[in-house]
């Protein structure tokens, strides 16, 4: 063989390997390891990452009636939660209607100065299925105390009794109830998880519907992709121990709701929406979180589309994990850029 022939061949093999390096790439295996305790973050949040994977994280309801079931036992301890809660941190928590909507309204026990005229509207986190009632109330009881706001948290309709786009409905009733008492340049719309995906569907259904848009929006961890893309769905399987994994019950809690519907349609994946003229905007995740990517895919839509838009990622912390102690620096510290953001963008 020449030298030409040989050089020829060798440059045809070394192009196979690497192209079938490149097909083998796409896919990698991951050795089993330990997840060491976080050192550079509170004792709570250590304690919060520390804790393992619910045992029956992937058992599913397969009927509307066990589906109720978890949904009132969920909606038991929340509740419990809240009342505490509520307790510990001085706001008062009250129920009324909206828009012909339940909601509650959250009073810290001083508002500040520059919050006296202004109102956030809250969308409660829990899959679409999960978290009703008093429980709605516990994120908004944190923004409430920590940043020193009026906030009134949507009890949203949610399946079995209606499906969507019932939650959305409800949210958007709110605003145009909360927009007959407040200017939209005074208020701010946020929630996590269904309540992040809610908050940027209700943005998309009141540009389509002309309405005034909120002056600045808090998507925490949105569940802004129903239809499995994102990283993080793999990387973080099994390291988040809230969602855990997409086989537990948030995904199919969240079909659940769908009720047949495309799962791309924006108003359920708001990802695959149009962000162009959205208000400014602040997501909030952690580097544990089964919709890390979620977040940032979002965040970098919001960016192309031009919006000022913010992304805290926190340490070590899974789902959402900051409603979850208000005892941690970290929880107090997400609400307070939360509120640091809102206060730059809403009038006073």
């Amino acid at each position: 063989m020449t030298d030409k022939k040989l050089a020829w061949t060798t440059a045809v093999l070394l192009t196979a390997l690497i192209m079938n390096g490149a097909a083998d790439a796409q896919e990698r295996v991951i050795p089993p390891r330990v997840l060491p305790a976080p050192a550079d973050v509170s004792p709570q949040i250590q304690g919060l990452a520390g804790l393992p994977v619910p045992e029956n994280y992937n058992v599913l309801p397969k009927t509307a009636e066990e589906w109720k079931a978890r949904q009132n036992a969920s909606q038991a301890s929340g509740t419990k939660t809240a009342t505490d809660m509520a307790a510990r941190l001085h706001v008062k928590v009250s129920a009324k209607t909206m828009g012909g909507v339940p909601v509650f309204d959250i009073l810290p026990e001083t508002v500040a100065p520059e919050n006296r005229d202004r109102l956030l509207i809250h969308v409660h986190p829990g899959c679409y299925v999960l978290g009703g009632g008093p429980a709605a109330t516990v994120e908004a009881i944190l923004m409430a105390s920590f940043g020193q706001f009026h906030v009134v948290s949507v009890d949203y309709r949610m399946p079995p009794a209606a499906y969507f786009p019932a939650a959305l409905d409800d949210v958007v009733a709110v605003w145009k109830a909360a927009l007959k008492t407040h200017k939209p340049s005074q208020m701010a719309v946020f929630g996590s998880s269904a309540g992040g995906a809610l908050t940027l569907g209700m943005v998309l259904r009141a540009r389509e519907l002309k309405l005034p848009l909120p002056s600045a929006i808090g998507p925490g961890t949105p569940m802004a992709d129903l239809t499995g893309v994102g990283d993080s769905f793999a990387t973080n399987a099994m390291i988040d121990n809230v969602l855990v994994a997409r086989d537990g019950i948030c995904e199919p809690a969240a079909r659940f709701y769908a009720n047949g519907h495309d799962l791309k349609n924006p108003l359920l994946s708001p990802v695959y929406g149009n962000f162009k003229g959205f208000p400014p905007a602040i997501l909030t995740t952690g580097t544990r979180d089964l919709l890390l990517s979620n977040t940032v895919r979002v965040h970098r839509k919001l960016r192309e589309a031009g919006v000022d838009a913010q992304l805290q990622v926190f340490e070590a912390m899974s789902h959402a994990q900051y409603i979850r102690d208000d005892t941690a620096p970290e929880t107090r510290e997400v609400f307070q850029e939360i509120a640091a953001f809102f206060d730059r963008h809403l009038a006073r």
